[in-house]
């Protein structure tokens, strides 16, 4: 393989939608797609499978809830039993506001530290753009040449048809 790829930039997001939705038909290999916003359905044209980041919070929410009941019982029942107004030491409905807090808490926290992690933002990254300024008020497809199926004329057809204001064919090495 070359480590060929195509770039087509496009002025519209009507072009990178239905030019996303023809080069997936045809079987192509989207490497990314460039925005300066997000396109409502970009995501399906691309084929995207949907984020499992709700899962992630949904758990890590579960689990702050159930460490913060667990640290409530040990420090009121176990370690330093006070009877407080005749309440029972191990008085559940008295931890719920406070569990429901931490709860809330340590889902929305993890769930940035994750979104972090799997999108490789880390602190001191430059962003890499395809081209210098793309996004500020353009869209870029990146296609990767993956077989020898990827003719790249009949690509750069395929971009022009669709709308694209300018197609660059560079390797794969000088990307991001």
């Amino acid at each position: 393989m070359s480590g060929r790829v195509m770039v087509g930039i496009f002025q519209d997001e009507s072009d990178i939608l239905s030019v996303t939705r023809e080069v997936r038909k045809q079987g192509y290999t989207i490497r990314d797609i460039y925005a300066p916003y997000a396109v409502h359905g970009l995501d399906k044209a691309m084929g995207l499978q949907p984020s499992r980041l709700p899962w992630v919070c949904f758990l890590l929410g579960l689990i702050g809830a159930a460490a913060k009941v667990a640290f409530e019982y040990w420090t009121t029942a176990s370690d330093w039993p006070v009877n407080v107004g005749g309440k029972p030491w191990n008085s559940l409905p008295a931890f719920v506001p406070i569990t429901f807090e931490v709860m809330v808490l340590f889902a929305g926290v993890s769930t940035v530290f994750a979104f972090f992690l799997v999108s490789r933002l880390y602190p001191g990254r430059r962003a890499a753009s395809v081209i210098p300024g793309v996004t500020n008020d353009r869209f870029a497809l990146v296609l990767q040449e993956t077989d020898a199926a990827f003719e790249p004329a009949l690509v750069r057809r395929l971009l022009e048809r669709h709308g694209a204001v300018e197609v660059i064919e560079r390797a794969e090495e000088s990307l991001p």
